[in-house]
């Protein structure tokens, strides 16, 4: 559809995200999923990129990393984040350039936020540049979202559609592999589904531009 990316409220993100919001957005027990992949999937002793984020990671509280930077939109949010080593505050719409080198990052990790992004592709596209080859990159979502910053494409599509989607822009990034999807829900409250991409060694090479911009 020609504006899949559009949303309800266009009104620059800033705005919206300018008051700190200190809640968790998914259960405890959908928590709990996304943790289990972290742990399942994040090298102990690595640096990991947690995307989008806030004052929470979800990272398993017993393994250590050698750092954890966090990108988000909250600069208070991120402040109370204790897991992060440093931050930095960025809106992705706007500028979908990650401020980190190339192959700075063992794994990266987007949780329940993959569905604001308007240029998906150019940004899963930069993660993948920052990764090092082989890097997993663990994107997780639920049925839960700010309805009004969500963009068109994920409101008027199911939880099955929502998992080709996300794996649809994975792949049209063209510098990720082995690209599978999990339902991880558990038997009560939120589900938890999850897209997972390895970074390809050819991550670093340039790509053309999303289709759509």
């Amino acid at each position: 559809m020609p504006d899949e990316f559009s949303r309800y409220d266009e009104a620059p993100d800033e705005e919206f995200y300018r008051a700190p919001r200190f809640v968790a957005h998914i259960d405890d027990g959908a928590i709990a999923a996304v943790t289990q992949l972290y742990r399942e999937f994040f090298p102990a002793g690595g640096q990991i990129l947690d995307l989008m984020t806030s004052h929470l990671s979800h990272l398993p509280p017993e393994v250590s990393y050698a750092r954890v930077v966090g990108l988000g939109m909250n600069r208070a949010e991120l402040e109370r984040n204790p897991r992060l080593s440093s931050f930095e505050v960025q809106n992705l719409n706007r500028n979908p350039v990650l401020p980190f080198a190339d192959a700075s990052f063992d794994a990266a990790g987007c949780c329940v936020s993959i569905d604001y992004l308007t240029q998906p592709v150019t940004i899963l596209r930069e993660v993948g540049r920052v990764l090092r080859p082989g890097g997993p990159f663990v994107i997780t979502f639920s049925n839960r979202c700010f309805p009004t910053k969500a963009v068109k494409g994920w409101l008027e599509s199911d939880d099955f559609e929502h998992t080709q989607m996300v794996k649809s822009w994975l792949e049209g990034a063209g510098n990720w592999r082995e690209v599978r999807s999990l339902n991880r829900s558990p038997a009560r409250g939120d589900p938890l589904y999850a897209v997972i991409g390895s970074a390809s060694a050819l991550s670093a090479q340039p790509i053309p531009p999303d289709s759509h911009t």
